[in-house]
Protein backbone atom coordinates (compact mmCIF):
# COMPACT_ATOMS: atom_id res chain seq x y z
CA UNK A 1 0.00 0.00 0.00
CA UNK A 2 1.40 3.42 -0.98
CA UNK A 3 2.19 5.92 1.77
CA UNK A 4 -0.30 8.72 2.32
CA UNK A 5 0.52 12.25 1.26
CA UNK A 6 1.70 14.70 3.93
CA UNK A 7 -1.38 16.69 4.94
CA UNK A 8 -3.59 17.55 7.89
CA UNK A 9 -5.52 14.32 7.31
CA UNK A 10 -2.36 12.18 7.60
CA UNK A 11 -1.26 14.01 10.74
CA UNK A 12 -1.45 10.90 13.00
CA UNK A 13 1.11 9.13 10.80
CA UNK A 14 3.87 11.77 10.94
CA UNK A 15 3.17 13.92 13.99
CA UNK A 16 5.28 11.95 16.50
CA UNK A 17 8.28 12.01 14.16
CA UNK A 18 8.59 15.80 13.88
CA UNK A 19 10.02 18.33 16.29
CA UNK A 20 6.81 20.01 17.40
CA UNK A 21 3.13 19.85 16.70
CA UNK A 22 2.25 22.44 14.04
CA UNK A 23 -0.91 24.42 14.59
CA UNK A 24 -3.91 23.37 12.53
CA UNK A 25 -5.97 26.43 13.45
CA UNK A 26 -6.84 28.51 10.40
CA UNK A 27 -9.90 30.29 11.65
CA UNK A 28 -8.88 33.77 10.48
CA UNK A 29 -7.63 35.44 7.31
CA UNK A 30 -3.87 35.42 6.60
CA UNK A 31 -1.99 38.35 8.08
CA UNK A 32 0.99 38.02 5.73
CA UNK A 33 1.08 37.89 1.93
CA UNK A 34 4.39 36.65 0.52
CA UNK A 35 5.48 37.12 -3.10
CA UNK A 36 8.01 34.59 -4.39
CA UNK A 37 7.28 31.18 -2.91
CA UNK A 38 10.71 29.61 -3.29
CA UNK A 39 12.69 27.22 -1.11
CA UNK A 40 14.33 29.96 0.92
CA UNK A 41 11.04 31.54 1.98
CA UNK A 42 9.60 28.24 3.11
CA UNK A 43 12.71 27.37 5.15
CA UNK A 44 13.15 30.85 6.64
CA UNK A 45 10.31 33.41 6.99
CA UNK A 46 7.59 30.73 6.98
CA UNK A 47 9.32 28.94 9.85
CA UNK A 48 9.54 32.20 11.83
CA UNK A 49 5.84 32.84 11.27
CA UNK A 50 5.15 29.23 12.25
CA UNK A 51 6.84 29.90 15.61
CA UNK A 52 4.64 32.96 16.11
CA UNK A 53 1.52 30.94 15.31
CA UNK A 54 2.64 28.18 17.67
CA UNK A 55 2.94 30.80 20.43
CA UNK A 56 -0.77 31.53 20.04
CA UNK A 57 -0.44 34.70 17.94
CA UNK A 58 -2.79 33.94 15.05
CA UNK A 59 -1.98 37.07 13.05
CA UNK A 60 0.90 35.49 11.11
CA UNK A 61 -0.74 32.99 8.78
CA UNK A 62 0.62 33.33 5.24
CA UNK A 63 -0.90 33.70 1.81
CA UNK A 64 1.93 32.34 -0.35
CA UNK A 65 2.11 33.58 -3.93
CA UNK A 66 4.21 31.73 -6.46
CA UNK A 67 5.14 34.09 -9.26
CA UNK A 68 4.97 31.33 -11.90
CA UNK A 69 5.42 28.10 -9.93
CA UNK A 70 2.09 26.39 -10.65
CA UNK A 71 3.50 22.92 -10.02
CA UNK A 72 4.82 23.88 -6.60
CA UNK A 73 1.62 25.68 -5.62
CA UNK A 74 -0.53 22.74 -6.70
CA UNK A 75 1.65 20.31 -4.74
CA UNK A 76 1.48 22.46 -1.62
CA UNK A 77 -2.26 22.97 -2.02
CA UNK A 78 -2.75 19.19 -2.11
CA UNK A 79 -0.80 19.02 1.17
CA UNK A 80 -2.82 21.75 2.94
CA UNK A 81 0.20 24.05 2.66
CA UNK A 82 2.35 21.64 4.69
CA UNK A 83 5.84 20.45 3.77
CA UNK A 84 8.68 18.72 5.61
CA UNK A 85 11.93 20.48 6.44
CA UNK A 86 14.99 18.48 7.47
CA UNK A 87 17.10 20.70 9.74
CA UNK A 88 20.57 19.19 9.92
CA UNK A 89 23.99 20.16 11.18
CA UNK A 90 26.83 18.56 13.13
CA UNK A 91 24.81 18.59 16.34
CA UNK A 92 21.59 16.92 15.23
CA UNK A 93 19.14 16.07 12.47
CA UNK A 94 15.48 16.84 13.05
CA UNK A 95 12.30 17.25 11.04
CA UNK A 96 9.91 20.19 11.16
CA UNK A 97 6.56 20.61 9.40
CA UNK A 98 5.75 24.36 9.27
CA UNK A 99 2.07 25.19 9.12
CA UNK A 100 2.16 28.90 8.26
CA UNK A 101 0.97 28.58 4.65
CA UNK A 102 -2.79 28.98 4.87
CA UNK A 103 -3.56 30.09 1.33
CA UNK A 104 -1.78 29.68 -2.02
CA UNK A 105 -1.97 31.45 -5.39
CA UNK A 106 -0.06 31.67 -8.65
CA UNK A 107 0.40 35.27 -9.75
CA UNK A 108 0.44 34.52 -13.46
CA UNK A 109 -3.12 33.15 -13.32
CA UNK A 110 -4.54 34.52 -10.05
CA UNK A 111 -3.46 38.15 -10.29
CA UNK A 112 -6.85 39.62 -9.38
CA UNK A 113 -7.13 37.37 -6.32
CA UNK A 114 -3.66 38.45 -5.20
CA UNK A 115 -4.50 42.16 -5.59
CA UNK A 116 -7.74 41.64 -3.69
CA UNK A 117 -5.85 39.82 -0.92
CA UNK A 118 -3.64 42.90 -0.51
CA UNK A 119 -6.79 44.86 0.39
CA UNK A 120 -7.91 42.42 3.10
CA UNK A 121 -8.39 44.22 6.44
CA UNK A 122 -6.69 41.27 8.17
CA UNK A 123 -3.51 41.67 6.14
CA UNK A 124 -0.70 43.36 8.08
CA UNK A 125 2.47 42.51 6.15
CA UNK A 126 3.55 41.97 2.55
CA UNK A 127 6.86 40.14 2.35
CA UNK A 128 8.77 39.21 -0.77
CA UNK A 129 11.77 37.23 -1.90
CA UNK A 130 12.36 38.06 -5.55
CA UNK A 131 16.22 38.22 -5.73
CA UNK A 132 18.30 41.04 -7.20
CA UNK A 133 16.79 40.81 -10.69
CA UNK A 134 13.18 40.81 -9.48
CA UNK A 135 12.83 44.51 -8.61
CA UNK A 136 11.02 45.33 -11.83
CA UNK A 137 8.44 47.98 -12.74
CA UNK A 138 5.94 45.13 -13.05
CA UNK A 139 6.48 44.20 -9.40
CA UNK A 140 6.06 47.84 -8.35
CA UNK A 141 2.84 48.11 -10.36
CA UNK A 142 1.41 44.95 -8.79
CA UNK A 143 2.01 46.16 -5.24
CA UNK A 144 0.81 49.70 -6.05
CA UNK A 145 -2.44 48.27 -7.43
CA UNK A 146 -2.97 46.28 -4.26
CA UNK A 147 -2.25 49.30 -2.07
CA UNK A 148 -4.63 51.45 -4.13
CA UNK A 149 -7.36 48.85 -3.61
CA UNK A 150 -6.51 48.84 0.10
CA UNK A 151 -6.52 52.62 0.43
CA UNK A 152 -9.84 52.89 -1.39
CA UNK A 153 -11.35 50.32 0.99
CA UNK A 154 -10.20 52.34 4.00
CA UNK A 155 -7.89 49.62 5.34
CA UNK A 156 -4.80 50.39 7.42
CA UNK A 157 -1.26 50.68 6.13
CA UNK A 158 1.13 47.73 5.92
CA UNK A 159 4.69 46.70 6.58
CA UNK A 160 6.30 45.71 3.26
CA UNK A 161 9.51 43.77 3.88
CA UNK A 162 11.99 42.46 1.32
CA UNK A 163 13.74 39.26 2.42
CA UNK A 164 16.65 38.80 0.04
CA UNK A 165 20.32 39.63 -0.51
CA UNK A 166 19.87 43.07 -2.04
CA UNK A 167 21.49 45.71 0.14
CA UNK A 168 19.05 48.36 1.42
CA UNK A 169 16.25 46.28 -0.05
CA UNK A 170 13.58 48.23 1.83
CA UNK A 171 14.67 51.48 0.20
CA UNK A 172 14.68 49.84 -3.23
CA UNK A 173 11.18 48.46 -2.69
CA UNK A 174 9.83 51.77 -1.38
CA UNK A 175 11.16 53.67 -4.39
CA UNK A 176 9.78 51.05 -6.77
CA UNK A 177 6.31 51.18 -5.26
CA UNK A 178 6.14 54.99 -5.00
CA UNK A 179 7.15 55.30 -8.66
CA UNK A 180 4.31 52.96 -9.60
CA UNK A 181 1.62 54.84 -7.66
CA UNK A 182 -0.82 56.44 -10.09
CA UNK A 183 -1.66 59.50 -8.00
CA UNK A 184 0.00 61.88 -5.58
CA UNK A 185 -2.76 61.03 -3.08
CA UNK A 186 -1.80 57.35 -3.09
CA UNK A 187 1.88 58.25 -2.84
CA UNK A 188 1.22 60.32 0.27
CA UNK A 189 -0.81 57.53 1.88
CA UNK A 190 1.90 54.95 1.14
CA UNK A 191 4.60 57.29 2.41
CA UNK A 192 2.77 58.05 5.67
CA UNK A 193 0.96 54.81 6.47
CA UNK A 194 3.20 52.04 5.09
CA UNK A 195 6.66 50.97 6.25
CA UNK A 196 9.45 49.55 4.10
CA UNK A 197 12.07 48.12 6.49
CA UNK A 198 15.32 46.79 5.06
CA UNK A 199 16.25 43.35 6.25
CA UNK A 200 19.07 40.83 6.15
CA UNK A 201 18.20 37.15 5.94
CA UNK A 202 20.67 34.32 6.32
CA UNK A 203 20.13 30.60 6.01
CA UNK A 204 21.56 28.09 3.57
CA UNK A 205 18.73 26.32 1.72
CA UNK A 206 19.79 24.05 -1.15
CA UNK A 207 17.31 23.07 -3.85
CA UNK A 208 15.13 20.08 -3.06
CA UNK A 209 15.97 16.67 -4.50
CA UNK A 210 14.62 13.20 -5.20
CA UNK A 211 16.88 11.83 -2.45
CA UNK A 212 15.25 14.15 0.08
CA UNK A 213 11.78 13.10 -1.06
CA UNK A 214 12.80 9.48 -0.52
CA UNK A 215 14.07 10.35 2.93
CA UNK A 216 10.71 11.84 3.88
CA UNK A 217 9.01 8.56 3.00
CA UNK A 218 11.55 6.57 5.01
CA UNK A 219 11.62 8.78 8.10
CA UNK A 220 8.15 10.34 8.27
CA UNK A 221 6.16 7.61 6.54
CA UNK A 222 4.39 9.96 4.12
CA UNK A 223 4.92 11.38 0.64
CA UNK A 224 5.93 15.03 0.26
CA UNK A 225 6.32 16.55 -3.21
CA UNK A 226 8.15 19.64 -1.94
CA UNK A 227 10.39 18.88 1.07
CA UNK A 228 13.37 21.03 1.96
CA UNK A 229 16.69 20.57 3.70
CA UNK A 230 18.41 23.33 5.61
CA UNK A 231 20.87 24.04 8.41
CA UNK A 232 20.27 24.80 12.06
CA UNK A 233 21.69 28.32 11.77
CA UNK A 234 19.42 31.20 10.74
CA UNK A 235 19.34 34.96 11.10
CA UNK A 236 16.73 37.55 10.28
CA UNK A 237 17.76 41.13 11.01
CA UNK A 238 15.05 43.67 10.23
CA UNK A 239 15.01 47.44 10.47
CA UNK A 240 13.02 48.90 13.34
CA UNK A 241 10.65 50.61 10.90
CA UNK A 242 7.31 48.78 11.14
CA UNK A 243 3.76 49.92 10.43
CA UNK A 244 2.74 48.39 13.77
CA UNK A 245 5.61 49.11 16.20
CA UNK A 246 4.40 46.36 18.56
CA UNK A 247 5.46 43.78 15.97
CA UNK A 248 9.06 44.38 17.04
CA UNK A 249 8.50 42.68 20.39
CA UNK A 250 6.66 39.75 18.79
CA UNK A 251 9.43 39.13 16.27
CA UNK A 252 12.17 39.54 18.86
CA UNK A 253 10.52 36.92 21.05
CA UNK A 254 11.07 34.24 18.38
CA UNK A 255 14.66 35.18 17.57
CA UNK A 256 14.44 37.95 14.97
CA UNK A 257 16.85 40.84 15.55
CA UNK A 258 15.02 44.19 15.22
CA UNK A 259 17.50 47.07 14.98
CA UNK A 260 18.05 50.48 13.36
CA UNK A 261 21.47 49.26 12.14
CA UNK A 262 20.55 46.61 9.57
CA UNK A 263 23.34 47.79 7.25
CA UNK A 264 25.95 46.48 9.71
CA UNK A 265 24.60 42.95 9.31
CA UNK A 266 23.87 43.36 5.60
CA UNK A 267 27.48 44.27 4.89
CA UNK A 268 28.85 41.38 6.93
CA UNK A 269 26.56 38.84 5.30
CA UNK A 270 27.04 40.09 1.74
CA UNK A 271 30.82 40.23 1.98
CA UNK A 272 31.57 37.38 4.37
CA UNK A 273 29.02 34.71 3.50
CA UNK A 274 27.86 35.66 0.01
CA UNK A 275 31.26 36.94 -1.14
CA UNK A 276 33.11 33.81 -0.05
CA UNK A 277 30.25 31.63 -1.31
CA UNK A 278 30.64 33.13 -4.78
CA UNK A 279 34.40 32.61 -4.77
CA UNK A 280 34.04 28.98 -3.67
CA UNK A 281 31.26 28.32 -6.16
CA UNK A 282 33.32 29.56 -9.11
CA UNK A 283 36.43 27.68 -8.00
CA UNK A 284 34.36 24.57 -7.34
CA UNK A 285 32.76 24.70 -10.78
CA UNK A 286 36.19 25.00 -12.43
CA UNK A 287 37.74 22.17 -10.43
CA UNK A 288 34.75 19.85 -10.71
CA UNK A 289 33.69 19.97 -7.07
CA UNK A 290 29.92 19.77 -7.12
CA UNK A 291 29.03 21.05 -3.66
CA UNK A 292 30.24 23.69 -1.23
CA UNK A 293 31.03 21.04 1.39
CA UNK A 294 33.47 19.48 -1.12
CA UNK A 295 35.12 22.87 -1.60
CA UNK A 296 35.56 23.72 2.07
CA UNK A 297 36.68 20.14 2.72
CA UNK A 298 39.78 20.78 0.57
CA UNK A 299 42.26 22.23 3.12
CA UNK A 300 43.94 24.80 0.83
CA UNK A 301 40.56 26.12 -0.30
CA UNK A 302 39.35 26.30 3.30
CA UNK A 303 42.46 28.33 4.15
CA UNK A 304 41.82 30.58 1.13
CA UNK A 305 38.29 31.31 2.34
CA UNK A 306 39.41 31.93 5.92
CA UNK A 307 42.09 34.37 4.78
CA UNK A 308 39.77 36.08 2.30
CA UNK A 309 37.35 36.87 5.11
CA UNK A 310 39.86 37.60 7.85
CA UNK A 311 42.35 39.68 5.88
CA UNK A 312 40.39 41.42 3.14
CA UNK A 313 36.76 41.58 4.29
CA UNK A 314 36.60 41.85 8.07
CA UNK A 315 38.79 45.00 8.39
CA UNK A 316 36.02 47.01 6.69
CA UNK A 317 33.02 45.72 8.67
CA UNK A 318 31.21 47.17 11.65
CA UNK A 319 29.80 43.86 12.88
CA UNK A 320 31.57 43.43 16.19
CA UNK A 321 31.13 39.67 16.42
CA UNK A 322 32.54 39.02 12.94
CA UNK A 323 35.08 36.47 14.25
CA UNK A 324 32.32 34.33 15.77
CA UNK A 325 30.29 34.76 12.59
CA UNK A 326 33.31 33.62 10.55
CA UNK A 327 33.71 30.49 12.67
CA UNK A 328 30.01 29.74 12.21
CA UNK A 329 30.34 30.24 8.43
CA UNK A 330 33.23 27.79 8.10
CA UNK A 331 31.27 25.20 10.08
CA UNK A 332 28.15 25.82 8.00
CA UNK A 333 30.03 25.50 4.71
CA UNK A 334 31.31 22.10 5.82
CA UNK A 335 27.88 20.78 6.85
CA UNK A 336 27.81 17.31 5.23
CA UNK A 337 24.01 17.27 5.15
CA UNK A 338 23.78 20.33 2.87
CA UNK A 339 24.32 19.39 -0.75
CA UNK A 340 24.56 23.02 -1.82
CA UNK A 341 25.39 23.06 -5.53
CA UNK A 342 28.20 25.35 -6.66
CA UNK A 343 26.28 25.98 -9.88
CA UNK A 344 23.20 27.08 -7.92
CA UNK A 345 25.34 29.62 -6.05
CA UNK A 346 27.11 30.79 -9.22
CA UNK A 347 23.76 31.66 -10.83
CA UNK A 348 23.40 35.38 -11.70
CA UNK A 349 26.98 36.20 -10.69
CA UNK A 350 26.99 39.35 -12.82
CA UNK A 351 24.23 40.74 -10.59
CA UNK A 352 25.68 39.51 -7.30
CA UNK A 353 29.42 40.14 -7.50
CA UNK A 354 29.22 43.97 -7.75
CA UNK A 355 27.67 44.00 -4.26
CA UNK A 356 29.92 41.33 -2.77
CA UNK A 357 33.52 41.99 -3.84
CA UNK A 358 34.33 45.61 -4.84
CA UNK A 359 33.60 47.26 -1.45
CA UNK A 360 36.22 45.09 0.26
CA UNK A 361 38.75 45.57 -2.53
CA UNK A 362 38.30 49.34 -2.41
CA UNK A 363 38.75 49.32 1.35
CA UNK A 364 41.97 47.34 1.04
CA UNK A 365 43.34 49.64 -1.67
CA UNK A 366 42.64 52.72 0.42
CA UNK A 367 44.70 51.18 3.22
CA UNK A 368 47.47 49.91 0.95
CA UNK A 369 46.64 46.35 2.03
CA UNK A 370 46.55 43.02 0.18
CA UNK A 371 43.92 42.37 -2.49
CA UNK A 372 45.30 39.02 -3.66
CA UNK A 373 42.38 36.82 -2.60
CA UNK A 374 39.78 38.93 -4.37
CA UNK A 375 42.03 39.24 -7.41
CA UNK A 376 42.20 35.44 -7.67
CA UNK A 377 38.42 35.23 -7.25
CA UNK A 378 37.89 37.61 -10.19
CA UNK A 379 40.34 35.58 -12.27
CA UNK A 380 38.28 32.49 -11.40
CA UNK A 381 35.11 34.15 -12.69
CA UNK A 382 36.76 34.75 -16.05
CA UNK A 383 37.95 31.12 -16.22
CA UNK A 384 34.45 29.99 -15.19
CA UNK A 385 33.16 31.67 -18.35
CA UNK A 386 34.67 28.86 -20.46
CA UNK A 387 31.66 26.78 -19.34
CA UNK A 388 33.66 23.61 -18.80
CA UNK A 389 35.64 22.35 -15.83
CA UNK A 390 39.31 21.37 -15.85
CA UNK A 391 38.35 17.79 -16.70
CA UNK A 392 36.61 19.01 -19.86
CA UNK A 393 33.09 18.47 -18.56
CA UNK A 394 30.66 21.20 -19.75
CA UNK A 395 28.28 23.09 -17.48
CA UNK A 396 25.58 25.67 -18.06
CA UNK A 397 26.05 29.31 -17.08
CA UNK A 398 22.81 30.77 -15.75
CA UNK A 399 23.28 34.53 -15.83
CA UNK A 400 21.68 37.52 -17.57
CA UNK A 401 25.09 38.19 -19.12
CA UNK A 402 26.01 34.57 -19.85
CA UNK A 403 26.65 35.13 -23.56
CA UNK A 404 28.87 38.15 -22.88
CA UNK A 405 30.85 36.18 -20.28
CA UNK A 406 31.31 33.24 -22.64
CA UNK A 407 32.45 35.54 -25.45
CA UNK A 408 34.95 37.33 -23.20
CA UNK A 409 36.18 34.06 -21.70
CA UNK A 410 36.74 32.57 -25.15
CA UNK A 411 39.49 35.14 -25.75
CA UNK A 412 41.54 34.25 -22.70
CA UNK A 413 43.57 31.34 -24.08
CA UNK A 414 44.82 33.22 -27.15
CA UNK A 415 44.47 36.88 -26.13
CA UNK A 416 44.35 36.93 -22.31
CA UNK A 417 45.12 40.65 -22.06
CA UNK A 418 42.13 41.50 -24.29
CA UNK A 419 39.94 39.13 -22.32
CA UNK A 420 40.92 40.76 -19.04
CA UNK A 421 40.47 44.25 -20.46
CA UNK A 422 36.90 43.45 -21.52
CA UNK A 423 36.16 42.16 -18.04
CA UNK A 424 37.91 44.72 -15.86
CA UNK A 425 36.74 47.86 -17.66
CA UNK A 426 33.07 47.18 -16.91
CA UNK A 427 32.26 50.08 -14.60
CA UNK A 428 28.84 48.61 -13.83
CA UNK A 429 30.56 45.54 -12.39
CA UNK A 430 33.51 47.02 -10.55
CA UNK A 431 32.78 50.73 -10.02
CA UNK A 432 34.77 53.79 -11.12
CA UNK A 433 37.75 53.24 -8.81
CA UNK A 434 38.63 49.69 -9.82
CA UNK A 435 38.25 50.12 -13.57
CA UNK A 436 41.04 52.71 -13.46
CA UNK A 437 43.26 51.09 -10.81
CA UNK A 438 46.41 49.70 -12.42
CA UNK A 439 47.60 47.74 -9.37
CA UNK A 440 44.25 45.98 -9.05
CA UNK A 441 44.24 45.08 -12.73
CA UNK A 442 47.82 43.84 -12.54
CA UNK A 443 47.05 41.50 -9.64
CA UNK A 444 43.99 40.05 -11.38
CA UNK A 445 46.15 39.49 -14.47
CA UNK A 446 48.85 37.78 -12.39
CA UNK A 447 46.44 35.29 -10.85
CA UNK A 448 44.59 34.80 -14.12
CA UNK A 449 47.84 33.72 -15.73
CA UNK A 450 48.49 31.37 -12.80
CA UNK A 451 45.06 29.78 -13.23
CA UNK A 452 45.56 29.26 -16.97
CA UNK A 453 49.14 28.00 -16.67
CA UNK A 454 48.91 25.81 -13.58
CA UNK A 455 45.25 25.13 -12.87
CA UNK A 456 42.87 26.46 -10.26
CA UNK A 457 44.00 24.40 -7.28
CA UNK A 458 47.66 25.18 -7.85
CA UNK A 459 46.83 28.89 -8.16
CA UNK A 460 45.20 28.71 -4.72
CA UNK A 461 48.24 26.87 -3.37
CA UNK A 462 50.56 29.52 -4.82
CA UNK A 463 48.58 32.33 -3.25
CA UNK A 464 48.83 30.70 0.17
CA UNK A 465 52.60 30.22 -0.28
CA UNK A 466 53.34 33.64 -1.77
CA UNK A 467 51.15 35.92 0.35
CA UNK A 468 52.47 36.01 3.94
Amino acid sequence: MSPARLSLASRPQWLERVEHSPSDRRDSEPGVLHLGLGAFTRAHQAMVFDRLLASGDGRWGMHGVGMRQRGLVEALHAQDGLYAVRVADAAAVRWVVPAALWRLSVLSTDREAVIQAMASPALRWITLTVTEKGYTPELGALIAQGLMRRHTAGAAGLTLASCDNLRSNGQHLRQLVLQACESAKLQRWVDVCCAFPSSMVDRIVPASSAALRDQVVQELGVVDESPLGTEGFWEWVIEDRLADPSDAAALSAVGVRVTPDVHVYEDAKLRMLNGSHSAMALIGAITGRAFIAHCIGHPPLREFVRRLIEREVAPHLQRRDWAEYQDALLARFGNPHLRHSVHQIATDSSLKLPQRWPPSVEGQLRQGASIEHHALAVAAWLRYGLAEDEQGRPYDISDPQAQWLRDVAALQKTRPAHSLDHLLTRKDLWGPLLVEHTHWKARVAYWHQAVLAHGMDEAVNRLIREVP
